[in-house]
């Protein structure tokens, strides 16, 4: 069992448990009665190198990065440093989040938020919506072509946006064939959390510029942000690097301010 596989069987286990604590027609009617998503896409087409700042407390490869007790001001915090959208961990078993945080970073902020999890079913997409979310994460390397088909379709239903998280060259094409226009380069591998930030340049390449190429994973300064800016990055997703440095302001204005210089 990979890594990934390990995840997403604790995912499910504890899906069930909301599901048993929150019907699925309860979820439906919360999502049907939240404010209308916001559209992120703009801002990510934009010229300027867009960041989407994360609010991690830790993960499987790092262990704990930071506490995080107020999430709301954290997120607060990356947005006035001019954060394109806020991602929210909400997988609690290996990251250490929840539908809390993202409910305390929806009422701080007016950006696009994140739901960040390893979506595999329905329930999670609706339960997003209800709690706010703009944008969700779909994993290529956890779905089969016919549920990325599926959870594309019923993201859009909803109003939000999918961001399609790719770390190989076949799954770039997976994503490309069914007609996805936002989707990240993990340098991450999520079956031996191995991290390569070489991994960007080739496929954010296979992937053309009509397509918003978001870097995610391995970001830990403004010089890796200026590597794959170089390399054709439209946006980048940091976690560690913003929850451990102390001033997430002038993180984001550093790392904004890299991507500059590369295309100055």
């Amino acid at each position: 069992m990979t890594v990934l596989d390990d995840i997403i069987a604790g995912v499910r286990e504890d899906l069930e448990q909301r599901r048993r604590r929150v019907p699925i027609d309860a979820v439906r009617e919360a999502a049907a009665a939240a404010p209308p998503a916001l559209d992120p896409m703009p801002r990510f087409r934009d010229p300027r190198l867009a960041v989407i700042a994360e609010v991690k407390r830790r993960s499987p490869s790092k262990g704990d990065l930071a506490a995080i007790p107020d999430p709301a001001s954290l997120a607060a915090a990356y947005a006035a440093g001019g954060a394109a959208a806020i991602s929210v961990l909400t997988e609690a078993r290996r990251f250490g989040g929840s539908l809390a945080d993202l409910d305390a970073v929806r009422a701080a902020v007016d950006v696009p938020v994140l739901r960040k999890d390893f979506m595999v079913d329905d329930y999670q997409f609706l339960e997003a919506r209800a709690h706010g979310a703009d944008l969700v994460l779909l994993i290529v390397a956890a779905l089969t072509d016919d549920e990325l088909a599926h959870f594309g379709r019923l993201t859009a239903e909803l109003g939000m946006t999918a961001l399609v998280e790719t770390h190989t060259a076949d799954e770039v094409d997976r994503a490309l064939a069914l007609g996805f226009d936002l989707i990240g380069v993990n340098n991450r591998n999520l079956k031996n959390l191995d991290v390569d930030l070489a991994t960007f340049g080739p496929l954010a390449s296979r992937l053309g510029d009509s397509v918003v190429r978001v870097a995610e994973s391995g970001i830990l300064s403004a010089d890796d942000v200026a590597i794959v800016a170089a390399q054709g990055a439209d946006a980048v997703l940091v976690g560690e690097a913003l929850v451990r440095h102390g001033d997430p302001v002038a993180a984001i204005a550093d790392f904004m301010s890299a991507a500059e210089r590369v295309h100055a």
